[in-house]
């Protein structure tokens, strides 16, 4: 402990802060990724406000706790490996802060990313329209009754009721285009 004590008191004062905040905010970086791991970053369910307490806001969070965490920590440690390698203060400062700044651009761009990928998988049906596809079941001629189709929505094969206005019924395995959407779904298709 007496080794640390003489190595503290030889710090000068901006290295002696850069060494505070950078121990500092990477104990509450190694914290936050604990927590983030374990599922410690989650609202509880049963809260009433749950709903608006989980709110994600905008998408892009620049200004953020876990942001500010992150720059903080690469704030600290740039501005002591700056002065390490002999910069002036000013040039350490300037460093420290573009490496905090290009830090915080990072983690944000990757939460925002990870927000987007975020998908619901939720079949929209509208997005059919326009897409071919191959009758699985014939579909009868003018409305008599449904087919099947099978098309890819949303980058996946769906099977799905079909409808024709055609003269002719549509025989399985022929090609059709769909024209729209009947009844919210029902897909009315074509013969190509």
């Amino acid at each position: 402990m007496e080794n640390f004590t003489e190595w503290w008191d030889g710090l000068s004062f901006s290295l002696a802060a850069y060494w505070t905040i950078a121990i500092v905010f990477s104990l509450f970086f190694i914290l936050q990724l604990v927590l983030s791991a374990f599922g410690g970053d989650g609202v509880p369910d049963d809260l009433p406000d749950s709903e608006i307490a989980a709110d994600t806001g905008i998408p892009f969070q620049f200004f953020s706790i876990k942001n500010f965490i992150g720059f903080f920590t690469i704030f600290g440690w740039a501005g002591i490996a700056a002065l390490d390698m002999g910069f002036s203060e000013m040039t350490a400062l300037a460093i420290a802060m573009a490496s905090g700044l290009v830090m915080m651009t990072v983690m944000a761009s990757l939460f925002y990313l990870l927000a987007k990928a975020n998908a619901d998988g939720t079949l929209q049906i509208r997005k059919a329209i326009g897409g071919v596809g191959e009758v699985y079941l014939t579909i009868p001629k003018q409305r008599n009754s449904i087919g099947k189709v099978q098309i890819n929505v949303q980058g996946s094969i769906r099977t799905l009721d079909a409808m024709t206005d055609d003269d002719q019924d549509i025989p399985t395995g022929k090609l059709i285009t769909v024209k729209e959407v009947v009844n919210s779904n029902i897909l009315l298709v074509s013969s190509r």
